[in-house]
């Protein structure tokens, strides 16, 4: 079946919810409150400067992405993102295709770079993916993220210009 990204609607909300809310909570990736409730997750993945993106398979939303501004004023050229591919769909390019897309609507948008700031060491999938396609650490801050599991590792600032 072929991958559809567009832009979320309203009506994705729920299943986008369904794919952010157990990442979030698990605390492995993303260094923010593991302990939100659903309109603290909601109100993170959906704040106004972010532009929500779904990636769909055969109409069953496989992962989301949003694309910011990484900073305001005279950074506000860098972009930034963040991914969530569905678990039953990890290891089908979903990460892969929707990275791809955000830096064709990070250039159409007029961004010069992306920028990832807080990579998690342990998160090597995602480190190895990005530098495949084209980011390359340029940063390292040493432990960190306080990993549930792995206790303090180390994070990556991650960059490429577009």
């Amino acid at each position: 079946m072929t991958l559809v990204i567009r832009p979320a609607a309203d009506v994705d909300r729920a299943a986008i919810l369904a794919i952010v809310a157990p990442v979030l909570a698990a605390g492995e990736t993303y260094a923010i409150d593991r302990d939100l409730d659903a309109a603290g997750i909601a109100g993170f993945w959906f704040m106004p400067r972010h532009e929500v993106f779904v990636a769909e398979i055969g109409g069953r939303i496989v992962g989301t992405y949003y694309l910011q501004p990484n900073q305001g004023g005279g950074g506000a050229h860098v972009a930034n993102c963040g991914y969530i591919t569905a678990p039953e769909a990890r290891g089908r390019g979903v990460a892969r295709a929707m990275c791809l897309h955000s830096l064709d609507r990070a250039r159409r948008r007029g961004f010069r770079a992306m920028q990832f700031n807080h990579v998690v060491s342990t998160n090597r999938g995602a480190v190895a993916l990005w530098q495949k396609l084209g980011f390359s650490i340029v940063g390292t801050l040493p432990e960190a993220f306080h990993h549930p599991l792995h206790g303090y590792v180390d994070a990556y600032v991650m960059f490429r210009a577009l």
